[in-house]
Formats: C-alpha cells, structure tokens, sequence
C-alpha cells in the first residue's frame, strides 16, 4: 500500500516507512523480553484510507474469524489511535505468554487484554516519536470486545474523522501460533504535524 502523494511527500512516506521499521523492530525487542520469546514482525504497511473502508482493511489484515480488539488514543506531537487485533483463539496462547495458568476469568482475560494493548502501542508509536523527537502521551486502553467479526471491530459511523494514515503491523510467536496487528490510525489533519516532524528528522541526515 502507498500513502497518497498529496498528503505525505515521497521523502516524507521513506522516511516515515524507515523510522516505522526501526520503531516496530525496537518494540519487538521489548515484547520478546517479556514474552521470552523470539517475535516476528511484519513489515509496516502504510496507507491513505477513507474511513468507510477501514472496516475492510482491518478484515482484510487479520483474516477470517473472530476476533478481540482494543483501542487507545495517543496525543502529543502528533495524535490518533491504535487498535489491538487479535484473533479470537489466541488469547488462550496470550494468556500463557503473560503467566496466566489455566482457563482465564472475564475480568482476567479483559485485563490481560488491555495490558497487552498498552504495551504494544506504548513500545511502537513511542518508537516512532523517540526517534521524530516527539513527546507522547496515551489514554487509558479500552475494551472494544471479544469474539468480534473482523469487520465489526470499528464502525465508520463512530470514527470521527473521513480520511485517516494508517500504519500496520503484524506480531508473531510461531511457537505460541499467536498473532497480534496493530493499526494505527492518525486523522488527516494530523499529518501536517506528522509531516512537520518528519521535515525536520531529514533535516538531521
């Protein structure tokens, strides 16, 4: 997928991709540490997307089958939110990764969701503002639901913005057959700040 050149320019998108990179990668370091285990990443995908088919390309990142979602807002130098995805079968793998035994309570499996949650988008969208100089602050995540249709983990009539930069990527515990996407989501009139940030990281090169 490619940011649209109208919003980000072309040094503005390989710079963004090139910090993501870095961003997710240090984030993986993070979470394999606690997980103790190795963790895959994908490469992040960038793109430009109108909200009414954000429901589509969250379907069509995390597949088929149910899922479990979590969202949280981030602000500082430049603002949007994260969503958490996580297929429906993999929080019993995810409970045992942060030292669950045994079957989880409801009030365990939301805790250790929105933790999860937490650190994820703590680690990645901090990657990226460490590395552009930006200060970050995060809202307290949020429980979307469990056992979701993929395409019902965000409605477009709830977002509050028409067109949205979306950056996601894929964790992954082959051992634990565990996935995680996070998306993030920025609106349209956040990517000047984005882009401002972005300007002054090249400048540094």
């Amino acid at each position: 997928m490619n940011a649209s050149a109208n919003v980000l320019s072309g040094d503005q998108t390989d710079a963004l991709q090139e910090i993501a990179n870095i961003g997710m990668g240090q984030a993986g370091d993070s979470i394999a540490r606690i997980w103790q285990q190795f963790v895959e990443l994908s490469v992040p995908r960038i793109a430009i997307v109108e909200a009414d088919r954000i429901p589509a390309l969250i379907h069509h990142f995390v597949g088929d089958g149910l899922v479990s979602a979590v969202r949280q807002a981030f602000h500082g130098g430049f603002r949007g939110e994260v969503l958490v995805v996580l297929n429906t079968g993999n929080r019993h793998e995810l409970g045992a990764l942060m030292g669950y035994d045994g079957p989880l309570e409801p009030h365990e499996e939301e805790e250790m969701l929105l933790d999860v949650a937490n650190v994820l988008a703590g680690a990645c969208i901090g990657g990226i503002a460490r590395q552009l100089g930006a200060d970050m602050g995060f809202s307290a995540p949020s429980l979307i639901g469990t056992d979701l249709d993929a395409h019902s983990v965000v409605r477009p009539d709830e977002l509050s913005v028409a067109t949205a930069l979306c950056v996601e990527v894929c964790f992954n515990v082959k051992i634990h057959q565990l996935s995680a996407h996070l998306i993030a989501l920025l609106p349209r009139e956040e990517v000047a700040a984005l882009g401002e940030l972005l300007d002054r990281f090249l400048c540094t090169l």
